[in-house]
């Protein structure tokens, strides 16, 4: 395979070599991602419904737990897939796909954490100020910032390492779609760079 354009597909990395390892590993993914999709349900119907919990906190919580379900449905159900039909397989758009989400939703959690630490600081050394600064205009503002920005630095990341030539092979060494296993594969070695990079970007 000599470039990206000649690789149609993506090897992951098998879960377990042996059957029932795959159909027990299948088995307790669904029970932990359903117990986490009814936990965030219920925290986003809760918010929600609640007149009482239409505060900032519970607002940001609210996005917490909407990126909190993004993430389980951008990787499980493709691992339970797998699993399930003892396959490695995973398209080389949908890896695109799976590391734009990842990153998309990984984005949006560190900017909503930030932005609610804000809101504790505020409601805790300036209370007075609290409705003022962090009124619902306010709030939306900064979550539409924090989706947003998770949305562009994504886009980046996506489109910079999928324009990148490939040609040591489609194997990757992991579960699921991921940047720096993909940057393993490039035949260019600004792969070592760009790894660095992503080193930064939590920070």
């Amino acid at each position: 395979m000599s470039n990206s354009s000649s690789i149609s597909h993506f090897l992951l990395l098998p879960l377990a070599d042996t059957r029932q390892l795959q159909l027990l590993h299948f088995c307790l993914f669904l029970g932990i991602s359903l117990a986490a999709l009814l936990g965030n349900g219920l925290i986003i119907s809760a918010v929600a419904c609640g007149h009482l919990l239409h505060t900032p906190m519970f607002f940001f919580l609210l996005n917490l737990a909407l990126t909190d379900l993004g993430s389980i449905l951008t990787s499980v159900p493709k691992a339970m897939h797998n699993s399930l039909w003892d396959t490695r397989i995973i398209s080389y758009t949908g890896c695109a796909a799976q590391v734009f989400l990842i990153f998309f939703f990984l984005g949006a959690v560190l900017a909503l954490l930030t932005i609610m630490c804000y809101d504790r600081y505020v409601s805790i050394c300036k209370p007075l100020h609290y409705g003022t600064l962090l009124g619902s205009r306010a709030c939306a503002h900064m979550a539409a910032a924090a989706w947003a920005s998770a949305f562009l630095t994504a886009l980046m990341h996506t489109a910079n390492t999928f324009s990148l030539p490939l040609c040591h092979g489609n194997v990757l060494g992991q579960f699921f779609c991921e940047i720096p296993q993909i940057l393993k594969l490039s035949c260019s070695k600004s792969y070592l760079r760009n790894l660095g990079f992503l080193q930064l970007v939590p920070v």
